[in-house]
């Protein structure tokens, strides 16, 4: 199974990029976008010059438990800039939710609750919320964080999007929402 059959089989279509996407991103933007990929992982994240967001992190049933995601994000960490991904909210129907949250929330991740998350698969067609994570290492603020999550919305999610799907997605401004007063609940707050 290849790096995109193994992605495609873990997360949701709605959360997916195309397999054209990526490796058009991988091919031209080889600048920043980046995939680390081993027997039982595959990692794909950009790193910018002030923050680094990771795209997908999958590790394999086979190798969980083992210290492998962990060992993942210390690769990362070391390089001293803050780490941002997205994670869908908890589904008490979907297990993985939790444990997913767990695992970011040992490994020293915030949940960035003044920041909210709204955007329209073009797969499905519907509103598929997601909550922002993130690892500041210099104790940057939640504004920071959504000043990068604009830029990787342009510089990556949206890249490309009219000539790789024959649609748009929405501008960054309708997606990302700051609210100062972090009104949304954190989801951290909410493990068992």
């Amino acid at each position: 199974m290849n790096w995109y059959e193994k992605l495609n089989q873990y997360f949701p279509i709605e959360e997916m990029k195309s397999k054209e996407h990526m490796e058009a991103l991988l091919k031209e933007r080889a600048d920043i976008y980046h995939k680390d990929e081993g027997k039982n992982h595959v990692m794909m994240y950009a790193e910018l010059d002030d923050f680094i967001f990771i795209d997908y992190i999958f590790v394999s049933k086979d190798a969980r438990g083992e210290g492998l995601g962990h060992k993942l994000l210390e690769k990362l960490k070391k390089k001293g800039k803050p780490i941002i991904l997205e994670v869908e909210p908890v589904n008490y129907e979907d297990s993985d939710t939790e444990k997913r949250l767990k695992f970011y929330q040992r490994e020293g991740f915030k949940h960035a609750d003044s920041i909210g998350y709204e955007r329209r698969s073009l797969a499905t067609n519907e509103v598929n919320k997601m909550e922002i994570l993130y690892w500041a290492p210099q104790n940057e603020s939640e504004k920071d964080i959504y000043d990068a999550m604009i830029k990787t919305y342009k510089m990556i999610h949206t890249y490309k999007d009219k000539e790789l799907y024959g649609e748009s997605y929405q501008p960054a401004a309708e997606v990302l929402t700051l609210d100062g007063e972090g009104k949304n609940k954190n989801i951290f707050d909410e493990l068992s």
